[in-house]
C-alpha cells in the first residue's frame, strides 16, 4: 500500500477528521486504488496520529461507501461504479435546486457578483483544457450558492456526494462539457431577475445533464 510522503496536513482539525480528509482525497483521485487493503498502522504512521483515529475515519469512510470492511479480515477501498452516476446525480441536482431556490430571495449585488467572478474563470480553466480547476470553480460557485441558502443539512448531504462526484470524474465517468458556463449564467441571471423557479430549473438540469452526456459518449 503505497502512501504519498509529500502531502499537505489541514490545520486546525482533529486527528479523525485530518485523517478522514486525508484518505478520502487518496480514494477520491485514485492515489489508493479500489480493492486496495489498506493497513491502519501504516495510515497511522504515515499521518503521523495513532491507530485510533485511523479506525474511526475509516468507519466514517465506511459509512460513505468509499472503504469496505470485513470484521477479523480488513479494509479495503471500494470498486469505482460508473453507473452509480445515476445514483448520485438525481439527489444531488435535486439538493441544488433547492438551494438555489433557497438562496434566490437573498442574493445580493455583492454574491452575484462573486458568482460571475467565478464562473468566468470557470470557464477559461475549461477552454484552456485545465479540467480539474475547473472542476473546482465549478464546485466553489454551487457551493456559494448552497452558503446564500443557510440550510446546514443541505450542506451536509452535498458535501458527501460531492466527494463521489469528484471520484466519478478522476474516474473519467463525469466529463464537464462548455455548455456549463452559459448555465451558469442563466442561473446567476436568474437570481439577478429574482426568477426563484427558472434558477431551481438550471440548477438541476446543469447537474442531470452529465448523465446524458454520460451514455451519450458510449
Amino acid at each position: 500500500m503505497p502512501i504519498p510522503a509529500n502531502f499537505a496536513s489541514p490545520a486546525r482539525v482533529s486527528a479523525k477528521d485530518r485523517a478522514f480528509l486525508q484518505i478520502q482525497e487518496w480514494i477520491i483521485d485514485g492515489t489508493l486504488k479500489p480493492q486496495e487493503k489498506l493497513n491502519d498502522g501504516d495510515l497511522a504512521k504515515a499521518l503521523g496520529v495513532s491507530r485510533t483515529p485511523i479506525r474511526e475515519a475509516l468507519q466514517l469512510l465506511s459509512v460513505q461507501g468509499f472503504v469496505e470492511m470485513f470484521p477479523g479480515v480488513g479494509t479495503q477501498v471500494t470498486t469505482v461504479n460508473p453507473e452509480d452516476i445515476n445514483k448520485i446525480l438525481p439527489p444531488l441536482g435535486a439538493l441544488q435546486a433547492l438551494a438555489a431556490e433557497l438562496a434566490a430571495p437573498y442574493m445580493d449585488s455583492s454574491t452575484i457578483e462573486k458568482l460571475r467572478s467565478i464562473n468566468r474563470s470557470f470557464a477559461d480553466s475549461l477552454l484552456r483544457g485545465d479540467t480539474f480547476s475547473a472542476l473546482k470553480q465549478d464546485e466553489q460557485l454551487h457551493n456559494l450558492i448552497i452558503e446564500k441558502a443557510d440550510n446546514p443539512y443541505i450542506t451536509s448531504y452535498v458535501s458527501s456526494m460531492q466527494a463521489h462526484v469528484m471520484r466519478l470524474y478522476y474516474n473519467k465517468t463525469i466529463i464537464l462539457k462548455p455548455r456549463s458556463i452559459d448555465e451558469h449564467e442563466d442561473i446567476i441571471k436568474a437570481f439577478e431577475e429574482k426568477n426563484t423557479h427558472k434558477a431551481s430549473d438550471v440548477a438541476r438540469t446543469n447537474w442531470l445533464r452529465a448523465i446524458d452526456e454520460y451514455y451519450g459518449e458510449k
